[in-house]
Order: C-alpha cells, then sequence, then structure tokens
C-alpha cells in the first residue's frame, strides 16, 4: 500500500488529562506534524481549554470511550480535502514521550511499513507504569495474536503509526477498550506490513481510568479477549 503523502496528523483521545496534555502537545515535534487532534472525551476539567491553548485542535466527543474518541478524530480526518499520509496515536496522560515520534513513523516512511506499534515490552518501561495485570494482559493477548493469526506483536501499546489508507481499509469499530487490540488484529487479517519499534514509557500524570480500577482492569481484559476471538 503506497504512501501518497507524507502528512502526519496526529490524534489524541482525551478524558480529564488537564494536567498532562500541554506536556503531550509540547513534545510533539511540530516540524513533522500537520496537526493535533485532541479528541475531549467527555471531560469534566479544563483539558479542551488546556489543549486549544497548546495550539491543538479539540473535538468533543461526549459518548464515552476510547474507541470512540479515537473514531471521532479519524472522522475529523475523514473530511479534510487533503487526507494524511500517516495518523499517529498516543495518550494525552503523558506516560508515552511524544518526542519519540520520528522512531514511530520512520519504518513508514523509509521501509513502507503499513503499521508500526511503539512496543513498551522492547523499550524502557519505567518501574510502576504499568500494573502486573496490564503486563500479563499484553503478553496473554499478543501471543493468542501470534498463535491464531501468525502476527508477532509484543505489545497493544498506544502509541502507533498507521498509513491513513491502511487505517481506513481496516474499519474500525470498537468504541471502548478493544480498540488497539481490534486495530492489531484487523491488521494481520488484512496482511498489513507490520513491524514494532522500542519506545520508552512513564508513570502516567493522575489515576488511570481503566487500570487505576478493578473494574476496569476486569472489563478491559474482557473485552480484549473477546475482540481476538471474535474477529477470528
Amino acid at each position: 500500500m503506497a504512501l501518497n503523502n507524507r502528512f502526519i496528523d496526529v490524534i489524541i483521545p482525551a478524558y480529564n488529562e488537564e494536567d498532562s496534555i500541554g506536556n503531550v502537545i509540547a513534545d510533539i515535534p511540530s516540524e513533522l506534524v500537520r496537526e493535533i487532534i485532541v479528541c475531549n472525551n467527555g471531560s469534566t476539567d479544563g483539558t479542551a481549554a488546556r489543549a486549544s491553548s497548546y495550539g491543538a485542535t479539540v473535538l468533543d466527543q461526549p459518548l464515552s470511550g476510547y474507541g470512540n474518541a479515537c473514531l471521532k478524530g479519524i472522522e475529523h480526518l475523514d473530511h479534510k480535502s487533503e487526507k494524511p499520509g500517516i495518523v499517529v496515536f498516543l495518550d494525552g496522560d503523558y506516560s508515552d514521550y511524544p518526542e519519540e515520534l520520528p522512531s514511530v513513523v520512520n519504518p513508514i516512511i523509509d521501509e513502507d511499513y503499513d503499521m508500526v506499534i511503539g512496543s513498551r515490552a522492547t523499550g524502557d518501561l519505567e518501574r510502576g507504569a504499568m500494573k502486573p495485570q496490564q503486563i500479563f494482559g499484553n503478553w496473554l493477548a499478543t501471543t493468542l495474536i501470534r498463535m491464531i493469526y501468525k502476527y508477532e506483536f509484543t505489545d497493544l501499546g498506544p502509541f502507533r503509526a498507521i498509513k491513513y489508507e491502511a487505517l481506513k481499509s481496516l474499519n474500525m469499530e470498537d468504541k471502548d477498550f478493544g480498540w488497539t487490540v481490534e486495530m492489531q488484529v484487523k491488521a494481520a487479517k488484512h496482511g498489513l506490513k507490520c513491524t514494532e519499534v522500542p519506545v520508552k514509557y512513564r508513570k502516567r500524570i493522575g489515576q488511570s481510568k481503566v487500570s487505576g480500577t478493578i473494574k476496569g482492569t476486569i472489563l478491559a481484559g474482557h473485552k480484549i479477549l473477546w475482540t481476538i476471538f471474535k474477529l477470528i
């Protein structure tokens, strides 16, 4: 799948990330990116205003769910007269290192990969940045993907880049916790050319809305496994 241009747009789903979103936007290499899109997922704090003050395009998505926020960002790109070549996703909690964006997109630009996952498993993971249940869940999910779909992934990391055309071909649908694994499973089923690059990962600012609660952890784990088997 050829890269039609090199415009890079960034989508950041965000829910109550007022304390971190400015850091995320400021650390994105602005010279490489055309637009930073913050999808404000029903925040009750000043996330939207803070993101706007740092120059991001802010889209309001009142429907809760990580996937809903990402889908809102894709809808925005779909209406552009000139589509991006590459779409980058990363989180708004400052756990990712946005300055690593060049290493995440370079395999697409230089080697014509369709999708690149930033792997925390092979990168520099700060102690305590991921809870044991997250580490185990990632291992289990990627092991199942390897066994069922014959694709090698080590992580379901949120920091990722994908060609816009490839992203559209996946017809993404998940509205919440299954978003990342849906993208990787569908990429495997579509035979996309995928790779990973090691990325750093630190403790997030604030408490996780998913792994920070027992209920969130259970729901996320169930949804990830359900998504893997649903798409067989």
